[in-house]
């Protein structure tokens, strides 16, 4: 299935699959790249030097294109560029947009730019910038959120912007990828779909919480800004909690993820200087932004669901099985294919076979 993005990328099918922290690891990310679709390395979890242990892993795995996700306010972001420039990574994305020269010199060395956005306004200005597609995630998705509607906020930015625009939250199956195409987009990415997969490394109890589950909630206790989780009784724990008491939570988990990232103080210190300029938030929910890593690490990594949280789509009340990567690609791809046939059936009976009009839309 050909679309600006895949002639863009060099992958064979429009699916992208998230750069999770603690969870896009090279396992899945090579699972995903030989099935044909975009994995991406989840980078922001990684120190420089497992960083580089795990892109040597994904090529290793397999010789089609890959992508690494990272912070552009990292302290290390500079580090982290230079390596995948080294190691020939395809992809860059984003989960914040990266300066202008940034993108500048990812492009000169010839990685594709990919960054994440939440509002059309922000589509505009990394396009401007010269990055070369966009992925835009409404409100469905998992993890750090917005509150506006794929529907709504997908024909915003495909209208907006004249880059390749992937179409994330709310997405798992077949329709889904037919539905995007038809708004105008070149693909679509999913996380939780590939989380729950037999080839993500996250503990096989902790996914059947997952296939348990149908309940998310969008919190701000998890670590100051808009997250969507799993609803469990530490989750509603969290939203009970005073101030003080997430103060103290937020001041162990920083000296936990000090400990295991081995950052300084002051890298940390200039990180959340950064993270505060570009999220613009304020101090106490920079503090709390220390929670993320360590809360999603214990479920994820440690599989103790009862004392982490888990990052979630609202997709996950559909999500039922654990099909392999290649099983889930191929099933999307071929339903998408007989959705767009199908329609253009049901559109055309009845009407002159010459009559090209019904199929321009599609």
């Amino acid at each position: 299935m050909e679309t600006p993005l895949t002639r863009l990328v060099g992958v064979r099918h429009p699916v992208v699959q998230t750069g999770m922290g603690w969870v896009a690891g090279p396992r899945l990310v090579s699972a995903v790249a030989n099935a044909g679709g975009l994995g991406v390395l989840g980078s922001a979890t990684m120190t420089v030097e497992q960083l580089a242990a795990a892109i040597r892993e994904v090529k290793e795995r397999t010789g089609a294109p890959f992508g690494v996700n990272l912070r552009a306010d990292a302290s290390d972001a500079g580090e982290r560029i230079d390596l995948m420039i080294k190691e020939g990574v395809r992809v860059a994305s984003f989960a914040l947009a990266p300066r202008q020269e940034l993108i500048a010199k990812l492009k000169d060395a010839g990685l594709v730019v990919i960054p994440s956005v939440g509002a059309r306004r922000h589509a505009e200005k990394v396009a401007a910038w010269g990055a070369d597609a966009v992925l835009v995630q409404g409100g469905e998705g998992g993890g750090h959120t917005g509150p506006v509607a794929t529907t709504l906020l997908l024909p915003q930015v495909v209208d907006a912007v004249d880059v390749p625009v992937i179409a994330a939250g709310g997405f798992f199956d077949g329709r889904g990828l037919a539905a995007a195409l038809a708004y105008g987009a070149a693909g679509v990415a999913m996380g939780t779909r590939f989380l729950l997969t037999a080839d993500s490394a996250v503990p096989d109890e902790v996914k059947r919480v997952y296939l348990g589950m149908s309940d998310t909630v969008v919190s701000r206790q998890v670590d100051g800004m808009p997250h969507r989780v799993l609803r469990t009784d530490l989750v509603d724990a969290l939203e009970r909690s005073g101030r003080a008491a997430r103060t103290v939570r937020a001041l162990r988990n920083a000296a936990r993820f000090k400990k295991l990232s081995g950052l300084s103080w002051g890298a940390l210190l200039r990180d959340g200087r950064a993270m505060k300029r570009g999220k613009e938030l304020s101090w106490s929910q920079v503090l709390m932004a220390a929670n993320t890593p360590m809360l999603l690490r214990a479920a994820m990594v440690d599989g103790r669901p009862d004392l982490g949280v888990m990052a979630s789509g609202q997709v996950v009340a559909v999500i039922d099985d654990l099909p392999s990567c290649a099983e889930l690609i191929d099933a999307i791809v071929g339903q998408a294919a007989a959705a767009i046939t199908g329609q253009q059936t049901y559109l055309t009976a009845g009407a002159p076979a010459s009559d090209p009009s019904a199929f321009e839309a599609l």
